[in-house]
């Protein structure tokens, strides 16, 4: 029976539970030996100009090793986009938390009395901190620019678009920015060696994107930094490669001599690490009163933050813009704004929940306009399996989907036709406790990077395997999951395969852990490379079994001759005692998958307090094949409730003056155990044909869908109340705002 598909513990969990994990915060190696400690000193106002920086009482103070400001760097400009972003800033911040002076210490607890010393005059400078405030170019952050628009797309609308439509409903919806939240804040540590390179541990999803970037940075080759991931705490697509904090830190340990530590606070991640989401979307859907979608458009708003350091967020959003439905007539358009808030890059799904969010909210209106169930509407415009693979208009090539069979099997195991006679009775009783049910039917674009993983995998003397990925773990149970394939692929028992990641002198080609590519891109990595070394050993197998290699044949880890078993069989070991083996390889032929699913979520709302409840979830997420039930269930719980949560509650707020007023975990409201149900998962398994494994990936998939699921269901509670839309989050004083409203407006 193959191990594959099979609930197997992880493997990582022992060491985590029982020892620890081992962070960037908990290393304990000869090179940091002697180590000073960092803080950033950061911006305490959103947009100023910088008239002196005095460090002179921090350089006096006890321990304090040196104090560097953008006049000690020399190194050169930054690009984030279309303008330059300091390492430190030199004469004007643009954020709450911009960095604007590095201080070494000997010991740690002298950082925050000599940080306060470093004495910065600011002349501030009128705020931009909003999406309309920035179209408004009244004050314009980059002045060489002349605008606060850095980035379009699409072309003028058709005017006609909507002629033959029955019904077309129109509405603006915000995709609040949030903050990642790792649970891990970002560290780092590095040290110079005699040799002159570079070694910098990391907490990052890319030791190999890191690695380049601190090279480019500091100006070196990359063959001379090598990026070490230890443990890592959470990423979410913050830590996809490194922010330039980790420049700056290689700079100063060169010019200080000394290793360096740094390890930022709570409040400090909260505002300086990259926020997510902060999008501004405009839906238009038109149709016939028959459900029949006939044209939709989408115009996407995206916050960039004060400097547009990922620019490719909204493109994605317009690229999966009508999810799983076929639209005749669509048209996207995109405008990115720069603004005094902390900079936005990819978080949980990046573009694509935001796609998913304002397609789900549109199919939701244009339902309520024409009086149909919502989920009839869904069907009526699904496109169908006999399409696939299926060319959306905006430029996708999905590769398989169920879409309405998925949704049916949410809907029977909710009991919606239940649901939908209980909301009804509720209604029917004025019962102040209203019953909402929202659906969302998503589809995801995973590997979409197009750029292949590394793999490499070596038969040791002892018939012990050591496998070296180019994806970079944080919490998925990835060692579990890449050794259980190889265990099934070469007979050999999972305690006795190593998998090795996250060394850039160990695996020096590689992109790493993002956009659920991990098991479709560097699983087929590790599958091509052990069938190199399969194809390997059967050739030395063959002469000690004088047989055709072609009549060799691999079962439950020894190699026999095909038919004739009783001949004798010859083992790892015994292969590996006779050659190297090994292959190392490039998995450079996968293209992007699409994972889909559908979600039913149920809410009660107290209309007389405003307080929501999410009392169900059911959730059918496809990812194709799965190797690992246990590990996938895991992936699945986390991404629902980081799509509650967004729905429900996180929100990272900014005041007129650029201010965050969410810049800590008492005001920052993330998601707990207390506000969230029972997870009730439904199983559809739809293989693709676009890598070795037939898999998909799922680490978005279902945040994706739950974030529309839970919202739509807010908004459904009240909609017999006359409140017909809501912006993320729903928080009590939210809901109740609405309420009031709507009975105003009555």
């Amino acid at each position: 029976m193959s191990i594959v598909g099979t609930r197997v513990v992880r493997i990582e969990d022992q060491q985590l539970i029982t020892q620890g994990g081992t962070y960037v915060e908990d290393l304990r190696v000869e090179a940091l030996t002697g180590a000073v400690h960092a803080v950033f000193v950061r911006s305490p106002i959103a947009h100023a100009r910088i008239t002196s920086i005095d460090t002179s009482a921090a350089l006096e103070a006890p321990g304090v090793v040196a104090v560097y400001t953008a006049a000690d760097l020399d190194l050169a400009p930054r690009k984030a986009g279309p303008v330059v972003e300091p390492w430190l800033a030199d004469e004007v911040v643009r954020y709450v938390g911009e960095p604007v002076a590095l201080v070494l210490t000997e010991e740690r607890y002298q950082l925050a009395d000599a940080a306060e010393l470093v004495d910065v005059d600011y002349d501030p400078l009128d705020v931009v901190a909003s999406i309309d405030s920035a179209l408004s170019d009244e004050t314009v952050l980059f002045a060489d620019q002349g605008t606060n628009l850095l980035q379009t797309t699409g072309g003028e609308f058709d005017e006609k678009a909507f002629d033959d439509c029955e019904v077309v409903v129109t509405q603006t919806i915000l995709n609040q920015r949030v903050a990642p939240a790792p649970l891990e804040v970002r560290g780092a540590a590095c040290a110079w060696g005699e040799d002159g390179r570079l070694t910098l541990w990391l907490s990052t999803q890319n030791a190999q994107i890191s690695r380049s970037t601190v090279a480019k940075g500091l100006g070196v080759e990359s063959k001379d930094v090598r990026v070490i991931t230890p443990d890592v705490g959470g990423g979410f697509g913050a830590k996809i490669g490194t922010d330039p904090e980790s420049v700056v830190l290689g700079w100063a340990s060169k010019r200080s001599g000394r290793p360096i530590r740094w390890v930022e606070t709570r409040s400090e991640n909260l505002v300086a690490m990259t926020h997510g989401r902060a999008q501004q979307n405009t839906v238009t859907i038109g149709g016939r009163r028959d459900g029949t979608v006939l044209a939709f458009r989408l115009e996407v708003v995206q916050d960039a933050g004060a400097y547009p350091r990922t620019m490719f967020l909204p493109t994605l959003t317009e690229l999966m813009a009508t999810g799983v439905y076929h639209f005749p007539k669509v048209e996207t358009s995109s405008k990115a704004v720069v603004t005094n808030t902390t900079p936005i890059a990819a978080y949980r799904g990046a573009g694509r929940p935001e796609a998913a969010a304002a397609v789900e909210r549109a199919m939701d209106l244009f339902a309520a306009e024409i009086g149909m169930d919502p989920a009839q509407v869904r069907r009526v415009n699904f496109i169908r399996p006999d399409e696939f693979p299926y060319q959306t208009p905006t430029g996708a090539n999905y590769d398989t989907g169920e879409y309405a069979k998925v949704l049916d099997q949410v809907l029977e195991a909710g009991g919606y036709e239940q649901l939908r006679a209980e909301q009804a009775r509720r209604r029917e009783a004025g019962d102040p406790v209203v019953l909402g049910l929202g659906l969302s039917a998503y589809v995801e674009v995973t590997g979409n990077d197009r750029a292949g993983e590394a793999g490499k995998v070596h038969i040791n003397p002892d018939g012990t395997v050591t496998a070296w990925t180019g994806a970079s773990p944080h919490g998925q149970g990835l060692d579990t999951t890449l050794a259980m394939l190889l265990s099934d692929q070469l007979g050999v028992p999972m305690e006795k395969i190593s998998i090795r990641h996250g060394d850039t002198d160990e695996v020096p080609r590689a992109i790493g852990t993002f956009g659920s590519r991990s098991l479709q891109l560097g699983g087929s990595a590790l599958r091509q490379a052990a069938d190199q070394v399969i194809e390997q050993a059967r050739a030395l197998a063959a002469d000690r079994l004088e047989a055709s290699p072609d009549d060799i044949e691999l079962v439950d880890g020894a190699f026999q001759v095909r038919g004739a078993p009783a001949s004798g069989s010859v083992s790892w070991a015994q292969v590996a005692e006779q050659a190297d083996l090994t292959a190392d390889v490039w998995f450079g032929d996968g293209a992007p998958t699409f994972p889909f699913g559908a979600h039913l979520a149920v809410v009660e709302v107290d209309t007389l307090t405003g307080k929501v409840e999410l009392t169900r979830i059911i959730a059918c997420d496809d990812a194709g094949p799965i190797v690992n039930p246990l590990a996938f269930q895991g992936q699945r719980h986390g991404g629902l409730g980081q799509g509650a949560a967004q729905a429900l509650l996180e929100v990272m707020n900014y005041d007129a003056d650029g201010n965050p007023t969410t810049a800590t975990l008492a005001d920052y409201s993330f998601i707990t155990a207390t506000e969230l149900p029972d997870f009730e998962l439904v199983d559809s398994e739809t293989p693709t044909t676009r890598n070795l494994l037939g898999v998909k990936g799922i680490g978005e998939a279902a945040t994706i869908g739950a974030t529309p699921a839970v919202h739509n269901a807010v908004v459904d509670a009240l909609s017999h109340l006359g409140v017909r839309h809501l912006d993320m989050p729903t928080t009590p004083l939210r809901v109740w705002q609405a309420l009031t409203d709507a009975r105003k407006a009555n």
